[in-house]
């Protein structure tokens, strides 16, 4: 997969915020399988549950981005094993699998929403 994909919209949230994990596969993708560990190179765009606003996205910056699963929130370590290269995948993740429930970080306390292109693994 090329990582020229065009960088997503997320719709605004509805319903309670949820207290677990949320995974779906946007578009599954049918290269290398990412597994727990892995070196994974990734676009992503991250917004806030509550507000929609996004803090973050690799698609801003104009490049993906590689690192090692072991190395990220539980969210993603948790969200990207399993995903497969070209998939997009949505995670939605509450705090205690993000930055925690309190200070220290700008995130910490916040339900996030992430959607990840998976661009290679190894």
């Amino acid at each position: 997969m090329t990582d020229d994909r065009t960088k997503p919209e997320i719709d605004a949230p509805t319903g309670p915020t949820p207290q677990e994990l949320v995974i779906r596969d946007l578009i599954v993708g049918e290269g290398a399988e990412a597994r727990p560990g892995d070196q994974v190179t990734v676009h992503y765009l991250g917004v806030e549950f509550d507000s929609g606003e996004e803090f973050d996205s690799s698609w801003n910056r104009g490049e993906s981005i590689q690192f090692p699963l072991r190395g990220l929130i539980q969210g993603w370590q948790d969200g990207i094993p399993g995903m497969r290269v070209g998939g997009r995948r949505e995670l939605v993740i509450p705090p205690h699998l993000a930055y925690g429930n309190g200070g220290g970080h700008f995130l910490g306390g916040k339900t996030l929403i992430f959607v990840i292109d998976l661009v290679a693994v190894g």
